[in-house]
């Protein structure tokens, strides 16, 4: 193996990583911008290089993660933003690069750069890379219940590679018109899919998710960027309360993404000689082993909801370049805005879900907080601090994006290794291929999954059934019959015997439920 002092120049290396945030509860509290928070990460990022030499100047590529307030054409910006975020935040720490790119949507973005990137340094196409990301979510909501409002919009001139939003099959309108079109429907749907594959009932499932996360809550308390750094039991998280009212079958609010988050992320790259050259000490820099980034077929045409398998062929793939066995992990960072997601790759995987390794290096997106698109970058930063300590271990992150549609893995460590280059795009065609299973618009069949949403007026069930023929179709509780739904909350929808008929709207509504059994 190679020693720090003789890896190939070109070998890309992270040299520094820096996070921001504030809680509007704060003494110091200045309700900063996302672009303020970039930048102040970016930054952290630069101070925590080390370095002698002047790596302000040497960064020729900075790649931004877009807020979860851009996400999308019909997404509004309530206090305004910029028109060219990679170059705000350059131009707030004087950095002058001649690329500047806007990733797409989805919080696989963060480590899906990092591959991309790591590629172009290797391949002498990127120099020295400024990845960074942030939200503002908390404090647009503060200020926006206390009635005040700020000016964050911004005309910066600029070359810009915007690479627009990537909303792109990740929603077909059979779930949408049905009621499911937030990721807390759809992931209760995944969930729930999960409940009915292994066959237990609502309470001990729910147990199931409170066991999951509260080592998770241990690691938030201690993280001084964490939105909610509280210790909770599996009780806490699992028991329904006034404080932990259900919000959607089988989601109680303690086991969701934390989306209220001011915290901002920032990651460099550049190769091993450029480092060596800016003066940065090598007990800095950790290294990409192997990574991977795929793409999973759109909720409804999957044929087992209760798994994302190109989720774990990523992990797979990635453990498989960088030649290192699921057993010499030390430490991951699995992407958790709901349970299912962090089940989902220890089912894949064969690990226990009280596998004794860290699962998370933050503190996960319920506790440390969901920065929206960028929690991934925390997450980056946080491992390549837990291995710098510890240079004999390495780690595997897992970033997660749509709804169990889009995965980025990479594997890390701090002790120096040969660079393997890697592709996905053999992966992508295997998963491509797949088959889906036939779609029809109503009828009668079994109940796959379901939720019911308790974020309304009323209680509202979105289901997905399946015919004695095998086709699939999406129903939904009928408005005007909420005794149906009442039912649903109270007997077992999982495997029930409904009927749906078609309405004018195109919509299936429930007009039977027979519980089995």
């Amino acid at each position: 193996m190679q020693t720090s002092s003789t890896a190939h120049d070109r070998t890309p290396v992270i040299i520094g990583v820096g996070e921001a945030s504030e809680r509007i509860d704060a003494q110091d509290y200045a309700a900063l911008s996302p672009a303020d928070l970039a930048a102040a990460a970016a930054r952290a990022a630069l101070a925590d290089t080390g370095a002698t030499g002047p790596v302000l100047a040497a960064i020729d590529v900075i790649a931004a993660i877009r807020q979860f307030e851009v996400s999308g054409p019909g997404f509004n910006a309530p206090f305004g933003c910029s028109n060219n975020f990679p170059r705000s935040v350059a131009n707030r720490i004087g950095a002058h690069p001649d690329r500047a790119v806007w990733e797409k949507v989805g919080g696989q973005g963060p480590q899906h750069l990092v591959n991309e990137f790591a590629h172009a340094i290797a391949e002498g196409k990127a120099d020295t890379v400024l990845l960074v990301g942030s939200e503002a979510i908390s404090t647009v909501r503060h200020l926006t219940g206390l009635g005040q409002t700020r000016d964050w919009a911004e005309s910066v001139d600029g070359e810009v590679e915007d690479r627009g939003y990537g909303l792109e099959g990740l929603l077909t309108s059979e779930l949408a018109r049905h009621g499911a079109r937030t990721p807390i429907h759809l992931y209760a749907l995944f969930e729930n899919a999960r409940r009915a594959r292994l066959a237990l009932d609502r309470s001990r499932y729910i147990q199931t998710m409170g066991a999951l996360f509260a080592p998770f809550t241990a690691v938030a308390a201690s993280n001084p960027h964490a939105m909610a750094p509280e210790q909770l039991t599996a009780a806490e998280i699992a028991d329904i309360t006034p404080r932990n009212r259900m919000v959607a079958d089988p989601f109680p609010r303690r086991v969701i993404a934390r989306d209220q988050a001011n915290q901002g992320a920032a990651v460099l790259l550049t190769s091993v000689g450029r480092a060596r050259a800016l003066g940065i000490p090598e007990e800095k820099f950790v290294y990409l082993y192997g990574g991977a980034d795929v793409a999973e077929r759109t909720p409804i045409q999957r044929q087992d909801l209760s798994r994302s398998p190109a989720t774990v062929l990523a992990c797979e793939a990635a453990l498989a370049t960088a030649g290192i066995p699921l057993k010499d992990i030390s430490v991951f960072d699995l992407y958790s805005c709901f349970p299912i997601a962090v089940f989902n790759v220890l089912d894949g995987l064969g690990m226990r879900s009280d596998d004794p390794r860290p699962l998370t290096v933050t503190g996960g997106l319920p506790f440390f907080g969901g920065a929206g698109n960028n929690y991934s970058m925390h997450a980056i930063a946080s491992m390549v601090r837990a291995l710098r300590r510890a240079p004999d271990q390495t780690g595997l992150l897992g970033a997660n994006g749509g709804f169990l549609s889009k995965y980025s893995v990479g594997i890390y460590g701090a002790t120096p290794r040969p660079w393997r280059a890697f592709s996905s795009a053999d992966l992508q065609r295997e998963i491509d291929s797949w088959p889906a299973p036939a779609l029809t618009e109503a009828g009668q069949g079994l109940v796959e999954t379901y939720t019911i949403d308790h974020g309304g007026a009323a209680p509202s069930a979105t289901l997905v059934v399946r015919t004695a023929e095998g086709q699939r179709f999406v129903a939904m509780g009928d408005p005007a019959d909420p005794a149906l739904v009442q039912r649903m909350m109270v007997e077992e929808p999982l495997g029930a015997e409904v009927t749906a008929t078609l309405n004018a709207q195109g919509r299936a509504i429930l007009t039977d439920f027979r519980p089995a059994g």
